[in-house]
């Protein structure tokens, strides 16, 4: 899906001879410091979509009741209930209690960060704000994170040599499938930020494409095309978060438990 997108936003439109009849999609605003080039438009969205899950969070703190929740407290208890249930089953809580609050920041946060463009609004030939998980660098500091995590728990309960043993030998033994076995174990972290970047980065690329129509054309189809994408939002951030929970499963579990 991420070379057809990439392959689509390079292609020029009838009129070759106008170069704003190209689809810009994935372009972003760029500023240097120290010799590095920093994504202004994708530090202000994750700072963004950061500053509104805390807020929600003080909200749920300030206002937590017993009796009928609020909207904010009734949102957190879903999610919460819901990741509670695939940690147990994938797990359990009393071996790694702090998977589910993991994963509940994980999926409200993408979640949020998802949903930035959710306005049936256009900027130029793309999104007014755009999702941050457009920008691959983002996706890949998320799975960059989860694989650090789950090797850290992995390490901490079975030991840094059994862990390291387990995740070579794999359920194949010794042999020639150890090199399969690492190579499945790197493609994890690259499997898991690519799905969330290439279904995000179609998203823009249907945008810029929609936006090419005349105004009193495009706020139609884009208006239809931004509900769909919350429901993409929704399913892309609960499988990030599953795969995290199933990744904590896979590393935790002691040699033992596999019979």
């Amino acid at each position: 899906m991420t070379i057809v997108a990439a392959s689509i936003a390079s292609l020029p439109l009838a009129d070759e001879g106008n170069s704003d009849s190209k689809i810009k999609v994935g372009e972003h605003a760029v500023t240097q410091l120290f010799g590095l080039e920093f994504n202004v438009d994708t530090i202000i969205a994750t700072a963004l979509a950061a500053l509104i899950v805390l807020t929600l969070a003080f909200v749920v703190r300030v206002k937590l009741t017993s009796g009928v929740p609020n909207g904010v407290q009734l949102f957190f208890e879903t999610v919460t209930v819901q990741m509670r249930d695939q940690v147990e089953s994938a797990i359990g809580m009393k071996v790694a209690p702090f998977a589910l609050p993991l994963a509940v920041t994980l999926f409200t946060y993408i979640l949020l960060s998802n949903w930035l463009s959710v306005l049936p609004v256009q900027y130029g030939s793309g999104e007014f704000f755009s999702p941050p998980a457009s920008d691959v660098n983002f996706v890949y500091a998320l799975a960059l994170f989860v694989f650090l995590a789950y090797h850290a728990a992995g390490m901490y309960r079975r030991g840094p040599l059994t862990h390291f043993k387990q995740v070579v030998k794999g359920h194949t033994g010794w042999g020639p499938m150890v090199f399969i076995n690492i190579i499945e174990e790197i493609a994890k972290p690259v499997s898991l930020s690519l799905r969330l970047f290439g279904n995000m980065f179609a998203g823009g690329v249907m945008v810029s494409v929609i936006a090419l129509f005349p105004f009193w054309i495009s706020w139609g189809p884009n208006a239809i095309w931004k509900m769909f994408d919350l429901f993409v939002g929704l399913i892309q951030a609960f499988i990030f978060s599953l795969l995290t929970i199933l990744y904590f499963s896979q590393s935790m579990t002691l040699e033992s438990e596999h019979h």
